[in-house]
């Protein structure tokens, strides 16, 4: 077996995707640290996919019970977070993310006291109305005199997530809803910078070793030293490998299969998985003359993946109708023999949101 695939197999294993899986859809996002969540469909089912039984709603029903918060963290991108934890992850990357996102917002002319201005607009709407669409909130600050085009609207919103007012609510239809974070999430954990920084590393290197020290860095948003600084305060709690000169970190008891969940060894994963999006390095489970397959136009969108024995092996892509789900397979090599395991997977994912395939195909290489 090669080097690539031992770890492939491995991240897969302990990234929950086959192994042990936590009950509940919380518990889940605590096991992996955070899971990212730009994609509110992919992200559903990233979760999902990390279960033995679960629908949709079941996650859905999480977020409205506030045991899961959808808001900026790590790297300042959208992120499921365990709801005790939002505010000592916020505390532990937030400042570094906002000291890096000042030249971006003079260029939008989005200066302390337009922010401020806007905090307390969005604040004062939150507070009387409990939970406003994303659209409202937008025509609040623009009835203010304050543009929300060009981006300036998502970087105040962003910016109000990341000083800690705001989150995200749970979806009214399609549309997107945020509440004061502090009213939807009441209690939290309180947590040192020392004991942040050892509580990331150490979901982080659990749940996905094999890592190394910039892999976690890159993933949180934090400097390497920082990263280390964490790293260093859980070591004996991890087991290490030196592969071609680069030090790994997992787990020292790699997580063990379970009779009640039964793997194919393949799986269509999430765009934006943790499986691919958790590392700075994804040469272990991408070929390079892969990788631009799964960001075609090279425009930050990761695809939906096949993920075959640790590898990637392909995109997918499905379409949500009213009566069912119509999905497209779009292999890089023949599937052969994985054809069945293929098809078995779609199945899955079908289960998961409720709805029969009403149509299924596989595209030539």
């Amino acid at each position: 077996m090669t080097t690539n695939r031992i770890i492939g197999e491995r991240r897969l294993n302990n990234q929950y995707i086959e192994g042990t899986l936590p009950g509940k859809p919380h518990e889940v996002v605590e096991a992996m640290g955070a899971l990212q969540a730009q994609d509110y469909m992919q992200a559903v089912w990233a979760i999902g996919s990390r279960m033995s039984s679960a629908g949709l709603a079941d996650i859905e029903a999480a977020i409205t019970a506030r045991t899961l918060v959808l808001t900026w963290v790590q790297r300042g991108t959208i992120h499921f977070v365990p709801a005790g934890d939002v505010k000592w992850m916020l505390q532990l990357v937030a400042p570094r993310l906002l000291a890096q996102a000042k030249p971006r917002l003079a260029q939008l002319e989005l200066d302390d006291k337009t922010l401020e201005h806007c905090r307390k607009i969005i604040y004062n709407a939150l507070k009387e109305r409990g939970l406003v669409e994303r659209g409202v909130l937008f025509q609040l600050l623009e009835e203010a005199g304050i543009a929300t085009a060009h981006q300036r609207g998502y970087h105040i919103l962003w910016h109000s997530a990341s000083q800690g007012l705001i989150c995200f609510g749970p979806k009214q239809g399609k549309q997107q809803t945020f509440v004061l974070l502090d009213e939807w999430v009441p209690h939290t954990r309180e947590l040192s910078f020392e004991e942040s920084c050892a509580e990331l590393a150490r979901r982080y290197f659990i749940s996905h070793g094999p890592a190394t020290v910039q892999d976690f860095a890159w993933w949180t948003g934090m400097t390497v030293a920082d990263a280390r600084r964490g790293l260093d305060s859980i070591k004996s709690e991890l087991g290490c490998e030196t592969i071609d000169g680069t030090e790994y970190w997992m787990s020292l008891s790699p997580i063990k299969q379970t009779a009640a969940f039964e793997t194919s060894g393949v799986h269509l994963l999430a765009g934006f998985d943790e499986f691919i999006l958790g590392y700075k390095d994804r040469s272990a489970v991408l070929e390079p003359e892969a990788a631009r397959l799964i960001v075609p136009g090279n425009n930050g969108v990761f695809l939906p993946t096949i993920v075959t024995d640790g590898q990637v092996t392909g995109t997918w892509k499905r379409t949500l109708k009213p009566k069912g789900i119509e999905i497209i397979i779009n292999p890089f090599t023949p599937l052969g023999e994985k054809e069945v395991q293929v098809r078995q997977a779609a199945d899955r994912y079908a289960a998961f949101i409720g709805l029969p395939i009403l149509k299924y195909i596989v595209s030539p290489c």
